[in-house]
């Protein structure tokens, strides 16, 4: 028995989120079946970091135990990758599989995640899918100003939703800023660990100090009620990526 992680991209537009549901399609029942047909075993897949229902990635990770796959060397795994993709749906990609120590635990083991959050200001139909349409005026120095001050909180309870099986409310955030690229207003994100709904609501929230709904003290103030009802999660999933995972 060997342990594997696959390393996987998908657009979220088609699924119910990341990890599989009792009754709806999800990122993992898809590669779950995947794997079935062309190996016919089951493989049980434990997630990295789950994303929510629209929700898309660059790259995130699943992992296995496989009597099957141990016997395999990486260039027969690598033709294995070839003909998983032909069977997974055109919004699912396996970038690869491979071999890790049996104790590795792509959730666990995870240093850090960082996540994207795209708005495009002007009319695009190509970004519609991929990004927030948002035609209103933001001062780019105002959000880069709330970013900066998310740096200096660990507790992000505001920023959680209610339903949650979350234990801690603590989160470091190693990163947290603004850039303006290709006519895109970016938020980038990267952090130990997030909560539920925690980028869309530091999002909506923030849009709220960049169109001057409310000032920067009522940001801090915001983070430090630590009372979710004060937050804005209303920003839509497909505007959010998870660009990478860190180990």
């Amino acid at each position: 028995m060997a342990r594997f992680f696959i390393e996987v991209f998908y657009k979220g537009t088609n699924y119910a989120g990341f990890q599989i549901q009792q009754n709806a399609n999800s990122i993992q029942a898809e590669i779950e079946k995947a794997l079935k047909i062309f190996y016919k075993d089951h493989f049980g897949l434990t997630g990295s970091s789950r994303t929510d229902a629209g929700v898309h990635a660059m790259s995130n990770y699943f992992h296995f135990d496989s009597e099957l796959l141990s016997v395999y060397d990486q260039e027969a795994i690598n033709k294995g990758v070839y003909n998983l993709n032909s069977i997974l749906p055109m919004d699912i990609v396996i970038r690869q599989i491979y071999k890790v120590a049996d104790d590795a635990h792509c959730r666990f083991d995870a240093i850090s995640r960082e996540y994207q959050y795209n708005i495009f200001p002007g009319k695009n139909p190509f970004l519609s899918d991929r990004a927030y349409y948002y035609p209103y005026q933001l001062d780019m120095e105002s959000l880069q100003q709330a970013a900066v001050a998310i740096l200096n909180y660990k507790d992000f309870t505001s920023f959680s939703k209610r339903n949650t099986q979350s234990k801690t409310f603590d989160c470091e955030i190693f990163e947290s800023c603004w850039m303006i690229k290709e006519n895109l207003f970016i938020y980038k994100v990267r952090a130990n660990r997030f909560l539920r709904g925690m980028v869309k609501g530091l999002v909506g929230t923030m849009l709220k100090v960049g169109t001057g709904k409310i000032s920067l003290n009522e940001f801090h103030e915001v983070i430090e009620q630590k009372n979710c009802s004060l937050a804005d999660f209303s920003v839509p999933a497909h505007g959010l990526f998870l660009m990478n995972v860190q180990f």
